[in-house]
């Protein structure tokens, strides 16, 4: 493992541990994404920047504002980390208002999605960009109505930020889904993969690439292939590296970090830190890129992608949280 990587592993540990005790009312896996958003800049946890951050939201948003709920810590992050806190999140809120005027639902996807387009784009292009992510979301849904849902809210905004034409890109997708369906479960988390590898372009060979990685990783007793962790692979099948540097540079990293005080076993799960140990490999290499905009658009692509999956799995423990709260009353 390379030194560069090390040092991140252990800035994203220190990251972490900067959290402890702090921000009680949010849960542990979305402190870590937060430590891992900093690590990704090549920063040190500001946990005092972050509250700020917090509080500003909370002035400019109501009670039971989508805001407030699981993506409260993860925009407060961002914005953090943004040079012009206040003028930020004011643009994401406006991107947020046009969104829910293009039907898009009020939920956590929907508010980070605004936070995307408001980070990515000009003003003067947010409604076009909005318009754009809504005709790829419906394209999505017309073809799997009944897995397509607010979870992909991310991923179309992803779309609507990117230079690709919606009916072509929608029939990559769908062309990458009817494959990889046939190698991979479930469903949602297939399409999911699907719309991360039509954003990385035209590859012939990406569909053979991303099942021979997975076939390496199990060879290390490591399933990229879950729920959670599909989409990640295909971050890491899009990553200009050798297939077995990227395996074994994962799994240095999973190990080191189920070694080190707050990952063990019982504090985080397989999937999740499969999930972190992907990102900081899919960050060390973006930074060894030596064409900027491309190392800007690939990190970016990579926390995109992390935040959507850390919110889902934080969506579905607080669903089974709240299910089991009502089963005891």
């Amino acid at each position: 493992m390379k030194e560069k990587l090390q040092s991140r592993i252990a800035l994203f540990a220190e990251n972490a541990h900067r959290l402890k005790g702090k921000f009680i009312w949010q849960g542990i896996m979305l402190k870590r994404l937060s430590a891992l958003i900093f690590t990704a800049r090549g920063r040190t946890m500001d946990y005092r920047a972050v509250q700020d951050s917090y509080d500003m939201i909370r002035e400019r948003t109501g009670w039971f504002s989508s805001f407030r709920g699981n993506s409260a810590m993860t925009v407060a992050t961002l914005l953090a980390l943004h040079g012009d806190r206040r003028g930020q999140l004011n643009n994401t809120l406006t991107v947020y208002d046009m969104m829910k005027a293009h039907k898009f639902r009020s939920s956590d996807y929907l508010v980070v999605a605004a936070y995307q387009i408001a980070d990515n784009t000009e003003r003067d292009k947010y409604d076009q960009t909005v318009e754009r992510s809504k005709i790829f979301y419906n394209g999505m849904k017309s073809e799997h109505r009944f897995i397509t849902g607010q979870n992909d809210y991310i991923y179309a905004a992803m779309m609507g930020l990117s230079d690709m034409e919606p009916q072509s890109g929608l029939r990559r997708i769908e062309d990458l889904y009817r494959f990889l369906i046939a190698e991979f479960r479930p469903a949602d988390s297939v399409q999911a993969l699907s719309q991360i590898l039509a954003l990385g372009g035209e590859n012939r060979d990406i569909t053979g690439r991303v099942v021979g990685l997975s076939d390496k990783f199990r060879l290390f007793k490591m399933r990229m292939d879950k729920e959670y962790t599909l989409p990640s692979l295909g971050v890491l099948a899009l990553l200009p590296a050798d297939d077995d540097a990227i395996v074994e540079n994962v799994a240095g990293t999973f190990e080191h970090l189920r070694e080190t005080n707050g990952f063990g076993r019982w504090s985080v799960t397989n999937q999740e830190l499969l999930l972190l140990s992907s990102a900081l490999v899919a960050y060390e290499y973006a930074g060894e890129l030596k064409n900027g905009i491309m190392t800007g658009a690939l990190s970016t692509g990579v926390t995109n992608i992390i935040i959507a999956q850390q919110t889902a799995i934080a969506v579905a423990a607080a669903a089974s949280a709240s299910a089991v709260a009502s089963s005891v009353t």
